[in-house]
């Protein structure tokens, strides 16, 4: 069975012992990332601190979110008063990317009953997508369960971590100084190496790179998130054509 015919595990869904032992895959599954969360989220919380948020208010706005890039640029952009407008309008274009990864996921969600997809994609950060999506190729089956586990990993160690980073911020002070906002791009090559298939594959990759670089140093804002996104998905079309 190819992705175009993605199937539930059925097994995982029915059988209980095979239900926490899916789960507890994929928390195994997240421990990595897990690791490679807490650096950035406990930059995410000291720079929120420093514009004024308590260590409550830090994951409440983490928790409701659960978009790292987004809750970065809120951040950067908050004043007091906030710019309610601006910060909406800059957090809604940088979390446009999960129009895409859910229309990834779509299919491999299809079968389940909405009470069960509005969680999962409540869930959805771009470390759980890939993660889930590479293990559902790779075993050729959904496993609701197996994403779980790494939803539940990752969303309770960014929530405490950003609150931690909230609260030991002001002791600390910048905390970017040990080098711990590294840890973000880090995370997102391990994954792509494990999404990995090929030059070939990885060509609407580069166009999207190419123009994400290129507008980030040119316009000002996040405009850079949807000119990646708009590359990467006009040269994905473009090969399809070709390949007709």
């Amino acid at each position: 069975m190819s992705d175009a015919s993605p199937c539930i595990d059925a097994a995982a869904l029915d059988d209980a012992p095979a239900r926490r032992g899916e789960f507890r895959r994929g928390l195994s599954a997240a421990v990595p990332v897990m690791l490679g969360f807490v650096p950035f989220a406990l930059v995410l919380g000291a720079q929120a601190a420093q514009k004024g948020l308590s260590a409550l208010e830090v994951p409440l706005m983490t928790g409701l979110n659960f978009g790292g890039g987004s809750e970065f640029a809120a951040v950067e952009l908050w004043t007091s008063p906030p710019h309610l407008a601006l910060i909406a309008a800059m957090t809604a274009l940088i979390n446009s990317r999960h129009l895409l990864m859910g229309a990834a996921l779509a299919p491999w969600l299809q079968r389940l009953p909405l009470r069960k997809t509005l969680p999962a994609l409540f869930f959805m950060c771009d470390e759980s997508w890939a993660l889930g999506l590479a293990d559902a190729r790779r075993h050729r089956r959904f496993s609701l369960r197996y994403y779980l586990g790494v939803s539940a990993g990752l969303y309770l160690v960014w929530i405490g971590c950003t609150a931690l980073g909230a609260w030991l911020g002001p002791r600390l002070g910048d905390v970017r100084a040990y080098g711990f906002d590294m840890a973000f791009a880090a995370v997102f090559l391990v994954l792509l190496r494990g999404m990995w298939k090929g030059w070939s594959a990885a060509v609407p990759w580069l166009a999207s790179l190419i123009a994400a670089a290129a507008t980030y140093l040119l316009v000002p804002g996040a405009w850079y998130v949807a000119a990646g996104a708009a590359a990467g998905l006009a040269v994905a079309a473009w090969r399809a054509e070709r390949a007709a």
